[in-house]
């Protein structure tokens, strides 16, 4: 895979397809750039997709001295990138965390985009776990320690689904990404790392529409970690927005979307 390094940070691609038009994608929490191959048979005829591996996952790395990651870092590295591939205007693709990119593109280069997809995407609702992980003070080290002593925070879930205080969905994404010690320093390294990606969605609206870019949201009706109802009202103050449900749950989305784009590439709509 192609590498792009600024400052000691180390920031991974892969290249699918081979169509004339340039996408550029971000994959969700706790995968890597592997996530977007299905992608190849629905797009790659239309599109070259850029699939970079988020920071903390994959092969790319965030060098402490630039921690917490700052917008302005994140774009002159796209930017370098954009240069370094001789590439104008580009289409963006977001799935869950790498929706925080996506969207930090738009709002700093919203005249080079053709289109956005935004699936199940992190940014536009932040929940109240992520706003307790980056809360300054003894919470988030409250936070730091369950990274060593996780007991505690299991401890908790049990009794939060005992009284029904919280979905199954959540309790097996948690049990998921925090059962070993290098799984919880990702969540950590991430909550904490990717703090300063938030948004005026008002302003990314009113972007999107002063430059006409089309963009598709994709959502999981079953989907209880980026809720339905929390981010399906970004799409109506749009000009040209499009939402699609479709019937399944975070984990999945992304493939269900492949799997979609897919078929109406070879039914021709």
């Amino acid at each position: 895979m192609p590498v792009l390094i600024n400052d000691k940070s180390k920031l991974h691609y892969r290249v699918i397809g081979h169509g004339a038009r340039v996408l550029l994608a971000f994959h969700g929490y706790g995968q890597s750039s592997t996530y977007y191959l299905p992608m190849e048979q629905a797009l790659g005829s239309d599109y070259t997709i850029y699939a970079f591996d988020l920071f903390f996952h994959g092969r790319s790395q965030l060098a402490k001295q630039n921690m917490p990651l700052t917008k302005q870092f994140l774009v002159e590295f796209i930017e370098h990138f954009l240069e370094k591939q001789q590439i104008e205007k580009f289409s963006l693709m977001g799935f869950s965390m790498g929706g925080k990119f996506a969207l930090t593109l738009v709002e700093h280069m919203p005249q080079r985009i053709d289109q956005l997809f935004l699936i199940a995407p992190d940014g536009i609702k932040t929940s109240f776990w992520y706003n307790i992980a980056t809360y300054p003070g003894w919470l988030q080290q409250l936070f730091k320690r369950t990274v060593l002593k996780p007991e505690p925070f299991f401890k908790l879930l049990q009794v939060l689904n005992k009284y029904n205080l919280i979905h199954k969905s959540m309790i097996r994404f948690a049990h998921f990404q925090m059962d070993s010690t290098e799984k919880r320093l990702r969540v950590y390294h991430s909550w904490i790392g990717f703090r300063d990606l938030n948004f005026d969605i008002r302003k990314i609206v009113a972007l999107l529409n002063k430059y006409k870019v089309p963009v598709s949201m994709f959502l999981g009706e079953f989907d209880e970690i980026i809720s339905p109802r929390r981010v399906a009202v970004f799409v109506d103050a749009l000009d040209q927005g499009e939402l699609v449900m479709l019937k399944t749950g975070h984990s999945h989305l992304l493939l269900e979307v492949a799997q979609l784009l897919h078929q109406k590439r070879v039914s021709g709509q």
